[in-house]
């Protein structure tokens, strides 16, 4: 499993995973599954999607990249939408799935994150990064 070096484990400050530290042995990757974002959710929860999608932006860009360490449950949010799948067929069950950033429904879900006067995260912080 590729570590991602310098990716946000977390949001700061919540329990909100960004990456796992280990692959599951006994089970094997956990499925990425699409899983709906209803209007009603709770404000952390779409912040947390907004950092996830910032430290995805600012970390690939617009270039594919590997799932490796990435928390499957934070991914799931926002598969099939902002982020899709590079390879074909693709393997919801894989480490070494390909995904990217669907550049387009991403600045329209997120317009803040890709905002021209958007702040640069500063991850650095983080002191729980597994990675």
């Amino acid at each position: 499993m590729l570590k991602h070096r310098g990716f946000p484990g977390r949001l700061p400050g919540t329990d909100f995973q960004f990456t796992i530290r280990r692959a599951n042995q006994k089970e094997g990757p956990t499925r990425i599954i699409r899983r709906e974002r209803f209007k009603d959710r709770k404000h952390a929860d779409r912040l947390a999607d907004q950092a996830f999608m910032s430290a995805l932006w600012s970390h690939f860009g617009d270039e594919p990249f590997e799932r490796g360490n990435l928390d499957a449950g934070r991914l799931s949010w926002l598969i099939g939408r902002e982020v899709v799948p590079a390879e074909d067929p693709f393997d919801p069950c894989s480490y070494e799935a390909l995904l990217r950033i669907d550049l387009a429904r991403a600045q329209a879900s997120f317009p803040e994150v890709f905002a021209p006067d958007a702040p640069v995260p500063d991850w650095a912080d983080d002191e729980d990064d597994p990675a």
